[in-house]
C-alpha cells in the first residue's frame, strides 16, 4: 500500500500483521498511520473496528479509546462487553496512562509542561480546529525532549519528544505543541498553514502539501498505554516511516 494512498482497504493479512497481542478478552494492535479506527462508509475493511469484526467474526467489539487517523501506535479493543466496560470506566476515570512519541518542528531543548485550556477556534476555516483559550476545557501536556537535530545551513531543526497527557482533549498534543511554537512535523491543521488541511480534503496529498510538509501525516505515535489498577500495559515500537524520518534527519530514535 502506498503511504500516501488514503483510500485502500485493509486485508486480513495486514490486520493480522498489526496484532501484537491477541487474547480471549483483548486484542492489541500497533495501528499504522492513515487508517481510521471508527466505522467508515467505505465498508467494513476500510476501518480498524470494521476489519476486526470481520477478522474475528464478532458482531460487536469495544474501543476504550481511539487514535486519530494519522496517529500510529497502541490501539486495543475488547472482545466482550464486560471487558469493554471495565476498560472504558478506567479511561473515563482517568485511570489510564498514555505516552506518545512525537517529532516536532524546531529544537525543544528542555522538558516543559503546558497547562492551558483548550477550546474550539471560532475564526478558523477548519470547523474542528482547536486552540488554547481561557474559556476552554482544562488540558495538561508534558513534553520531554529525547533527541534534537539542526538542519544544515539553517537555524531550523527537529525534536523527537516523549509526550504524556493528563487529560484527553480533542487534538490536545497538537494544539499544545503549536502553542509552544513547535508544531508536529506533517501537521496539516496546526502546522504552517491551516488551509493545507482544506486542500488535502479536496485534492489529497498533492499540490503544495509535499512542498510545505516534511511528512504526509502528523508525526505522532502512541508509544504505550497502561491501566495500573487493572494490571495491564501495552507498548508499540515506532513505525517505520517515523524511524526513517529520524534516521534521515539525525534524530536518535
Amino acid at each position: 500500500m502506498p503511504a500516501t494512498d488514503w483510500g485502500w482497504l485493509i486485508t486480513p493479512e495486514e490486520f493480522a500483521s498489526w496484532l501484537m497481542e491477541d487474547g480471549p478478552q483483548v486484542a492489541v494492535l500497533n495501528k499504522p498511520p492513515l487508517v481510521v479506527c471508527h466505522p467508515s462508509k467505505q465498508g467494513p475493511w476500510s476501518s480498524l473496528i470494521g476489519s476486526a469484526r470481520e477478522f474475528y467474526g464478532l458482531p460487536t467489539l469495544h474501543m476504550p479509546f481511539r487514535l486519530d487517523r494519522e496517529t500510529s501506535g497502541v490501539w486495543l479493543l475488547a472482545k466482550t462487553r464486560e471487558e469493554g466496560q471495565r476498560l472504558q470506566r478506567a479511561v473515563q476515570a482517568r485511570r489510564v496512562e498514555k505516552s506518545y512519541l512525537a517529532i516536532l518542528e524546531g529544537e525543544l531543548t528542555a522538558p516543559i509542561t503546558v497547562d492551558r485550556p483548550i477550546g474550539r477556534t471560532e475564526t478558523s476555516v477548519v470547523r474542528i480546529k482547536q486552540e488554547v483559550r481561557d474559556d476552554g476545557q482544562s488540558a495538561v501536556t508534558h513534553f520531554t525532549p529525547l533527541s534534537t537535530a539542526r538542519l544544515s545551513g539553517s537555524g531550523a531543526g527537529y525534536s523527537l519528544v516523549r509526550v504524556v497527557t493528563e487529560t484527553g482533549r480533542l487534538h490536545q498534543i497538537r494544539v499544545h505543541a503549536a502553542y509552544l511554537g513547535h508544531p508536529l512535523v506533517g501537521d496539516k491543521m496546526y502546522g504552517p498553514d491551516e488551509t493545507l488541511f482544506v486542500d488535502f480534503l479536496e485534492h489529497g496529498w498533492a499540490g503544495r502539501l509535499p512542498e510545505m510538509l516534511a511528512l504526509p501525516r502528523q508525526a505522532l505515535h502512541c508509544e504505550s498505554v497502561k491501566f495500573p489498577l487493572l494490571g495491564l500495559g501495552y507498548s508499540a515500537p515506532l513505525t517505520r516511516d517515523l524511524v526513517e524520518f529520524c534516521r534521515q534527519n539525525g534524530l536518535a530514535s
